[in-house]
C-alpha cells in the first residue's frame, strides 16, 4: 500500500536531516508531494479496518471509495464521474468498492457526480450499483499569503483585545461573570479561557501583570464556587453551563455537564497556578483528576456527558479522550506526578480499540446535542486533529502512533480544511481560506478549528521533518494574522465573509481567540528555532 511506503519513509527521515535547508523543498516539490497524497484513500471500508466512515461526508481531498453494493452477473464495474460543467471521466474496477485514484486528479474542483455502473462480460449495462454527489475540493497549493505580522505580536495585540473587552475588565473588581457578553454561558470553556488569556497577559506584558492576575483570581473563583462540593460524586468537578442563556437554557443541558470540560478546568487551574505558585490552584486541579479517576471505566472509556448532582451519564456514549490524556501527560511532564498515568494508558488503549478503530471521531460539543447521533453523524477535526497532536507529541513515538495520526490529520484535512474556495452568486469568495471547518453540525470556518489542524501539522513536522506538513500548518497560522483586525487585534471567530456588521460583532468567542493566541505563539517559537 502506498500509504505504508508513506510512513516508512517518514520513519526512515530524521529530523535533523529533513531540516537540512540546503536541501529544502521548494512549493513546486510540495505540490506534488500533496498531488500524490491525495491519490490514497484515506481509511477506505474494503480494507476491513473500519466500517465505510465517509456516508455523511460532502466533501473530499484525498480520493474516496464508498460503499455500494456488488452486483451479482457483474464482469467489471464502471466508475463515471460528471464534473461541474457536465463533462464525463471513466475508468474501470474490478468492484464498486474500488477509490477514485486513477482519475481523482483529473476531476476539476467542483460539485461532482459519480454514478458505478455494473458491467456483463460482453460491455452491456447490468445494472447500477451506487451514484454519489460530492463536492470535489481545492487541493493544497502553495504558496498562500504570508504573515502580514510577526507571529508574537500578532498573539499579544489578541490577547490585549480580550483583555480590553469589558467584560473582561469587569473581573477586576467582581467574582461573577458579566452576563451582557452572553457567551460566558458556558462557564468552564468561556471563562477558563478568560484565565488563560490573563495568563498570557501577565506574563507577555509584564506592566499589565497584576491587574491581568487579579481578574485571573475572580474569574477562578467564580469557577470554584460553581464546582460541586467535595463530598458529593462529581466533587470539584465545573460546570459546563450557567443560567439558561443560549443552549444552557436547553432542557436536555439543565443539571448536566461535559466531562472532558473538567480537563479543561483543570488545565486552566494549573496555568494559574503556574502564573501565581499559588497552591489552591494545584489543589483543585488534582481534586478533579481523582474525580476523572471515579468516573474512568474499567475499559478506560468515561461517559461524555453526565448529570452535575448524580454524576449518572446521559448515555452510553464514550468521550473523545485527548484532554484527558493530554492533561495527564502535562502532569507527567511539568510537575513529575505520575499517579494518573494509568488513567492515561487505559485511556489510549480505549481510543486506540474504539475511536480510532472505528474512525468515529465524533463531536463533543456542549452547544450540540450527543443525543441520539448516527455512527459518523458529527465528524470534526476537533477531536481528531488533537489527538493526533496527543499521539505525535509523546515522548516514545511508536509506528503505530505515527500511522494513527497521520490517519487522524488526514481526516481533519480531508473533511474540514478548505485551501480555497469559489465565488458565491456575487463573485465574492464566502470564506478567508485556507481555513477549517468545525464539524459536520456546524460548517463554518472557525479559527479555533484552524488552530486545532495547524498544531497537529507542526507536531507531524516535528516528529518527522515532514516539510508539507510544515508548509500546510504554516499557511493556516499565517491566515489568522491577515483576517486579524489591525486596529484592535481581535481575531474573528468565523473567517467568513459577513454583510452584517452588527452581527459580526456580537459573535466572538474568546476561547477560540485564546487558542489562536497560543498557536501564534508556538508559531513564533518554531520560527525562532528554525
Amino acid at each position: 500500500m502506498k500509504s505504508n511506503a508513506l510512513l516508512i519513509g517518514m520513519l526512515a527521515l530524521t529530523v535533523t536531516a529533513c531540516r537540512n535547508h540546503t536541501q529544502e523543498p521548494g512549493y513546486k516539490d510540495l505540490n506534488a508531494q500533496a498531488a500524490e497524497e491525495y491519490l490514497e484513500p484515506l481509511r477506505p471500508g474494503y480494507e476491513g479496518r473500519n466500517p465505510y466512515w465517509n456516508i455523511y461526508a460532502k466533501k473530499f481531498l484525498y480520493a474516496p471509495a464508498f460503499d455500494f453494493g456488488e452486483i451479482e452477473g457483474a464482469a467489471q464495474y464502471r466508475f463515471v464521474i460528471t464534473d461541474k460543467d457536465g463533462r464525463e471521466i471513466s475508468f474501470t474496477a474490478d468492484s464498486p468498492h474500488a477509490p477514485l485514484s486513477p482519475v481523482w486528479n483529473d476531476i476539476p474542483v467542483g460539485e461532482t457526480r459519480l454514478c458505478v455502473l455494473a458491467m456483463r462480460k460482453s460491455g452491456e449495462v447490468l445494472d447500477t450499483a451506487g451514484v454519489r454527489t460530492f463536492f470535489r475540493d481545492f487541493p493544497f497549493q502553495g504558496p498562500y499569503p504570508e504573515a502580514t505580522v510577526p507571529y508574537r505580536e500578532a498573539a499579544v495585540k489578541a490577547a490585549f483585545f480580550i483583555h480590553n473587552m469589558p467584560a473582561v475588565q469587569y473581573w477586576s473588581d467582581h467574582t461573577e461573570p458579566d452576563m451582557s457578553y452572553h457567551l460566558n454561558t458556558y462557564a468552564t470553556k468561556i471563562i477558563g479561557a478568560t484565565i488563560l488569556n490573563e495568563c498570557i497577559v501577565a506574563r507577555e506584558i509584564p506592566a499589565r501583570r497584576e491587574e491581568a492576575l487579579q481578574r485571573a483570581r475572580n474569574a477562578a473563583a467564580f469557577l470554584i464556587a460553581q464546582s460541586r462540593p467535595a463530598d458529593v460524586p462529581l466533587a470539584w468537578f465545573p460546570p459546563t453551563y450557567y443560567q439558561d442563556l443560549v443552549y444552557s437554557g436547553r432542557e436536555e443541558n439543565k443539571n448536566k455537564t461535559m466531562t472532558m470540560e473538567g480537563c479543561r478546568a483543570a488545565g486552566v487551574f494549573l496555568t494559574l497556578y503556574d502564573a501565581t505558585g499559588e497552591k489552591q490552584y494545584m489543589d483543585r486541579a488534582l481534586g478533579i483528576m481523582e474525580t476523572l479517576r471515579r468516573l474512568q471505566r474499567e475499559d478506560g472509556s468515561l461517559p461524555i456527558k453526565v448529570d452535575f448532582m448524580t454524576g449518572e451519564p446521559v448515555n452510553d456514549v464514550g468521550a473523545m479522550l485527548g484532554p484527558l490524556v493530554s492533561l495527564i501527560q502535562r502532569l507527567e511532564r511539568d510537575y513529575q506526578i505520575h499517579d494518573y498515568t494509568p488513567m492515561r494508558r487505559k485511556a489510549e488503549e480505549w481510543m486506540r480499540k474504539v475511536a480510532i478503530t472505528t474512525f468515529n471521531l465524533t463531536g463533543q460539543f456542549e452547544d450540540v446535542s450527543v443525543l441520539g447521533l448516527h455512527m459518523y453523524e458529527n465528524l470534526t477535526n476537533c477531536t481528531a486533529a488533537p489527538y493526533a497532536q496527543y499521539l505525535l507529541d509523546k515522548d516514545t513515538v511508536s509506528p503505530e502512533d505515527l500511522a494513527d495520526a497521520v490517519d487522524l490529520i488526514r481526516l481533519s484535512e480531508d473533511q474540514f480544511v478548505h485551501w480555497d474556495f469559489l465565488p458565491n452568486k456575487d463573485g465574492i469568495k464566502p470564506f478567508c481560506a485556507p481555513c477549517v471547518f468545525e464539524q459536520y453540525k456546524y460548517e463554518m470556518a472557525v479559527d479555533n478549528s484552524s488552530c486545532n489542524v495547524a498544531n497537529a501539522y507542526l507536531s507531524l513536522y516535528e516528529a518527522t521533518g515532514d516539510r508539507l506538513a510544515l508548509a500546510k500548518g504554516k499557511a493556516l497560522i499565517d491566515n489568522l494574522t491577515i483576517v486579524q483586525d489591525p486596529i484592535t487585534g481581535r481575531i474573528p471567530t468565523l473567517l467568513e465573509f459577513r454583510g452584517k456588521q452588527k452581527e459580526y460583532n456580537t459573535f466572538f468567542w474568546i476561547n477560540c481567540c485564546v487558542a489562536s493566541i497560543q498557536t501564534l505563539l508556538r508559531m513564533e517559537k518554531l520560527n525562532n528555532h528554525e
